[in-house]
């Protein structure tokens, strides 16, 4: 079992590290939401909904009023709580489908880090940067490393660097994350004044 470290809280990074789904939950809650909050949220839901670890299957099957309600909180697990709730609950049908209700389906018997990254931009709500993050994540915290993986990764694949949640291993390297990211929005922000 992998040792998580991105919550920055230990009981939702232990359900991180031992269930697959809490970690596809937490990228997808990964946007326009503060990251260890997202990656905070599985270990709440699975509170709210008195299990151990998420299911799938029952998450797919789950009343969509009552799983916006349980998003909401409060405290909600997103700041959008019921386009997420909505969101996850897809991301869980189409697990459902396609892998057995099994998040790790994603990646089990995956051939090279193409595959890998196809399969997981197939998510909803997974677009291509953030299948690069989740692919790099994987590789570099989950030990799923298949041939090309740090190449389907893309820059967040490189060793040693500091620029998503795949980077994240304690509170100094979120601090250094969160730095990369003011940077890269400031840069931005000056081409587009410049511009």
């Amino acid at each position: 079992m992998p040792q998580i470290r991105i919550a920055q809280d230990d009981a939702a990074d232990d359900l991180l590290g031992r269930d697959p789904l809490a970690l596809v939950v937490g990228m997808l809650l990964d946007q326009q939401f503060a990251m260890e909050r997202a990656f905070a949220a599985p270990r709440l839901l699975a509170d709210r909904l008195g299990v151990d670890v998420l299911s799938a299957a029952d998450l797919a099957d789950a009343d969509p009023e009552q799983l916006v309600k349980v998003f909401q909180g409060p405290p909600a697990l997103h700041r959008y709580p019921s386009s997420m709730a909505a969101r996850t609950q897809a991301v869980c049908r189409l697990l459902v489908e396609r892998y057995g209700g099994r998040a790790d389906g994603l990646w089990t018997d995956v051939q090279d880090g193409a595959t890998l990254l196809e399969r997981i931009g197939e998510l909803p709500g997974f677009g291509a940067q953030k299948a690069k993050i989740f692919v790099a994540l994987l590789g570099k915290q989950y030990g799923v490393m298949p041939p090309g993986w740090r190449e389907a990764a893309g820059d967040y694949g490189l060793e040693g660097s500091r620029r998503s949640v795949a980077d994240v291993t304690g509170p100094d390297s979120l601090a250094e994350v969160r730095q990369f990211k003011q940077e890269q929005k400031a840069a931005a922000k000056k081409a587009a004044d410049a511009g």
